[in-house]
């Protein structure tokens, strides 16, 4: 004879995927942003949870990418001209492949911050690129898209945040 119980909870295991006890929450926009720690090119590590206060866009690019390549001049242009209101870039380079030597050249020329990867719950929307991720002063995710940003997307995400008194 079965029993029923055991097989109920072999069922709800079929049914719901486990995860890891230490997995971190996937970003939603209008939610809390789960919190990440971004190791720059230079060796220094941050963690969003130490930038409240500060409105945060976490690029992710590849260098095959031509939507990339425009939009990555653009983010620094915007980011020299805005971070004296609180503004922060960081810009992810998906391409494992491509020995940081390579890419020395072109982080030398870019005000933003070039990091070298990311532990967290942030990644590539849907595999795509450029995709971008914005984080009010206090901590909650606004934006998720793949999809290049345009000078008037920016105004249009970013001012309004920059705009906003910092949390108390």
């Amino acid at each position: 004879m079965w029993n029923r119980r055991r097989v109920l909870q072999g069922s709800a295991a079929l049914l719901l995927p486990s995860l890891p006890a230490n997995a971190a929450p996937k970003p939603v926009v209008g939610q809390p942003a789960p919190d990440a720690e971004l190791t720059l090119v230079g060796g220094e590590k941050v963690r969003l949870s130490e930038m409240r206060g500060d409105v945060i866009v976490l690029n992710i690019w590849a260098t095959w990418c031509v939507p990339c390549r425009e939009e990555l001049p653009l983010l620094d242009r915007y980011y020299a001209l805005q971070k004296r209101y609180g503004l922060r870039v960081y810009a992810l380079t998906t391409e494992s492949s491509v020995p940081l030597y390579k890419l020395k050249p072109l982080f030398e020329t870019l005000s933003i911050q070039p990091t070298k990867k990311i532990k967290g719950p942030y990644e590539a929307i849907d595999g795509a690129v450029p995709s971008n991720y914005v984080i009010d002063r206090a901590g909650v995710l606004r934006y998720a898209r793949a999809a290049a940003f345009r000078l008037d997307d920016l105004n249009r995400e970013l001012v309004p945040l920059l705009k906003a008194p910092r949390p108390a």
